[in-house]
């Protein structure tokens, strides 16, 4: 080429397609190398994707598997939530059941136990009532019993005192004979108006004296107003009681109870007779607690009260001699 020989240009195209041709050849051998590259290449991918075709089968074998457990597994756990509900739903109406029982019985309890309180209240009330009845009843019956001694031996010194008896010189079978209408004295009557009759009564030992306030009042000096009545009444036998030193009980109808009461003198006991009953009836519910053997005077015209009072061993007096005798002081 550079010496440009003659036959330089067919060497040149000779030389160009030699190079050409070992090109070609050159080319060729490496696209078959390529294609064998190639081939192997496919080959390890052909293989990469049956080893992967088999691990994803394997997977998906396992996955399955696994999937069947977790079905199987989630069957037995909606049975066993489906048990647990179930007996949960059993447990809460038990429960409820169990509760409607207890507050039934608590309400039985506590029902029980306020009846048993209300009755251990009765009874405390009772045994507090009896004890206090039994107190009161000893009071009453150790005063009446103190009153009866007391007039007895009052009786019995007043006797000794007054008749001074000697021994007497014929015995009572001496003295049997059939007596006449000469030989019986009359007794002594509080009919009359005389206060000297009275006045033996009263000296009579521990004599209790029970006034009708407003008998006396009303048989005396009725025109005066209520309030002087008592006030005049009280007065005098406030003078009376500290005369004689008997027990002296005034009695009034509760119905015309006053709001102010007068004062009461020393020795006289003032009472009113409750709503809807009369000073009669306290009067002989006052002789009934008496005991028997004690002197007790009511002062009262009520011929009802007098027979009553009488039957008890009580002596009846009528208001005049009261009024007559206060008068005469």
């Amino acid at each position: 080429y550079l010496v440009r020989s003659e036959g330089w240009q067919d060497v040149l195209r000779g030389s160009v397609v030699a190079l050409a041709l070992a090109q070609q050849h050159v080319r060729a051998a490496e696209g078959d190398d390529a294609v064998e590259r190639l081939r192997e290449q496919l080959e390890q991918l052909r293989q990469a994707r049956r080893d992967d075709v088999e691990r994803i089968r394997a997977d998906l074998a396992l996955a399955r598997e696994e999937r069947d457990a977790a079905r199987r597994r989630v069957k037995e756990l909606t049975s066993a939530a489906r048990t647990a509900e179930a007996t949960a739903r059993l447990a809460a109406e038990r429960l409820s059941h169990m509760r409607q029982n207890r507050d039934h019985e608590l309400g039985s309890v506590q029902g029980e136990n306020r009846r048993l309180r209300q009755r251990l209240t009765e009874a405390e009330d009772a045994v507090e009532s009896v004890r206090r009845a039994g107190r009161t009843a000893r009071g009453v019956a150790d005063a009446r019993l103190w009153l009866l001694v007391e007039t007895l031996n009052g009786a019995a010194t007043g006797l000794r005192r007054e008749l001074a008896l000697a021994a007497p010189d014929r015995r009572p079978a001496d003295l049997v004979v059939t007596p006449t209408e000469n030989d019986v004295a009359p007794a002594p009557s509080m009919r009359g108006a005389d206060p000297a009759l009275l006045d033996r009564l009263l000296a009579l030992p521990m004599v209790h004296l029970l006034v009708d306030g407003y008998n006396v009042t009303m048989t005396g000096y009725g025109e005066l107003p209520l309030q002087d009545q008592r006030t005049r009444l009280l007065g005098g036998l406030g003078i009376l009681a500290a005369q004689t030193g008997a027990e002296v009980t005034c009695v009034f109808d509760g119905a015309e109870r006053p709001t102010l009461l007068p004062q009461v003198p020393r020795g006289v006991r003032v009472l009113f007779s409750e709503p809807g009953r009369t000073a009669d009836e306290l009067i002989r519910r006052l002789v009934g607690v008496e005991p028997p053997g004690r002197a007790v005077v009511v002062v009262s015209t009520d011929r009802e009260v007098a027979d009553g009072i009488r039957a008890h061993g009580a002596h009846p007096v009528p208001s005049v001699v009261l009024v007559r005798r206060l008068d005469r002081r």
